[in-house]
């Protein structure tokens, strides 16, 4: 993959991180770490998509179509994993 393809991969994923931040609300944190898995679960998808040789949506050298289902994946795992409400144990 070339520079300007990593380019638009970035900021395809960062888009979709920012999409889900608008859809989900949240906090300056909670944006961040849509950034982080929607960066992670793009670059996974491709590599998937890629390794299986799946061509799904081909944009030059690109998949968006494995890339973008590998980062909604990650995003609403992530979302998911992040909003779990930990009580503590009662004492008695």
């Amino acid at each position: 993959m070339t520079i300007p393809t990593i380019t638009l991969a970035a900021i395809i994923a960062l888009l979709y991180g920012a999409l889900y931040h608008l859809l989900r609300d949240g906090g300056f944190w909670r944006l961040i770490l849509y950034f982080i898995l929607s960066l992670i679960g793009f670059a996974i998808g491709l590599l998937i998509g890629r390794w299986q040789g799946w061509i799904i949506l081909p944009l030059g050298s690109l998949d968006l179509g494995a890339s973008s289902v590998g980062s909604l994946i990650l995003l609403v795992v992530g979302d998911w994993l992040s909003r779990i409400d930990t009580k503590p144990q009662s004492t008695v």
